[in-house]
C-alpha cells in the first residue's frame, strides 16, 4: 500500500468536536461557500442513519470487510467510536494531496490525532460547544441516538475537550456563519503559511 504524499501542495485539514458539536454541520456549510474543497468519506462498521447516502455520507461496511482492509494496510487511521469503527483510506487521501487538493475530515479526536501524525502539516480544528447545556440539547433534538448512545457520548465530553485544547485552533461553535466564517478564515491563513 502506497504511503501517504508528504511533499505535495495538498493540505489535510480536520474538523472536529465533541459528538453534536456541529462539525459534520460546519463542514458541509464550509464546503458550498468553497466547492472546490474535497471531502474525505470515512468508512464505517455502523448502520447508516436516515438519509445517509453510501459512498457520500459514509463507506458502509461490514466488520469482516472493515478488518480485512485492516489487515491490507488500507487505512491512514482507525479508530473503535462508540462500539464501532471508522477509519480514513490511503488512497482517498493521497488522491487529493496529488492533485493538490485542500481535503476536509469529520473526524473524532483521535482520529484527528493519527492524522496530524501521519501528516504534520495537516491543520486540526476543534469546535467547541459554548456549554454542555447546549451540547446535550443538540445530540436531544437531532433524534438520531437512544438515550444509552447520548449518555456514551456526553461521558466522552471532557475527555474530548481536554485532547481538543492540543489542537491548531480551537473555534467556539455559538453562531453557525460566525464559526463558519472563522474556519475559512482560519484554512486560508494556514495554507498561506505552509505553502511550500
Amino acid at each position: 500500500m502506497p504511503e501517504i504524499s508528504k511533499k505535495s501542495p495538498g493540505l489535510l485539514i480536520v474538523i472536529s468536536s465533541p459528538s453534536g458539536g456541529g462539525k459534520t454541520t460546519v463542514i458541509h456549510k464550509v464546503r458550498e461557500q468553497h466547492p472546490e474543497f474535497g471531502y474525505s468519506v470515512s468508512c464505517t462498521t455502523r448502520e447508516p442513519r436516515l438519509g445517509e447516502v453510501d459512498g457520500i455520507d459514509y463507506i458502509f461496511l461490514s466488520e469482516t470487510e472493515f478488518a480485512k482492509r485492516i489487515g491490507h494496510g488500507e487505512f491512514l487511521e482507525w479508530e473503535w467510536v462508540h462500539g464501532h469503527r471508522y477509519g480514513t483510506l490511503k488512497h482517498t487521501v493521497n488522491q487529493a494531496l496529488d492533485a493538490g487538493q485542500k481535503l476536509l475530515f469529520d473526524l473524532d479526536v483521535f482520529g484527528a490525532r493519527s492524522i496530524k501524525k501521519a501528516c504534520p502539516e495537516s491543520l486540526l480544528i476543534f469546535l467547541k460547544p459554548p456549554d454542555l447545556e447546549t451540547l446535550k440539547h443538540r445530540l436531544k433534538s437531532r433524534a438520531e441516538d437512544s438515550p444509552d448512545d447520548i449518555n456514551t457520548r456526553l461521558n466522552r465530553v471532557s475527555m474530548e475537550m481536554e485532547i481538543g485544547e492540543e489542537f491548531d485552533r480551537v473555534i467556539i461553535n455559538d453562531d453557525l456563519s460566525e464559526t463558519v466564517y472563522q474556519a475559512i478564515r482560519v484554512i486560508d491563513q494556514w495554507s498561506q503559511a505552509h505553502q511550500h
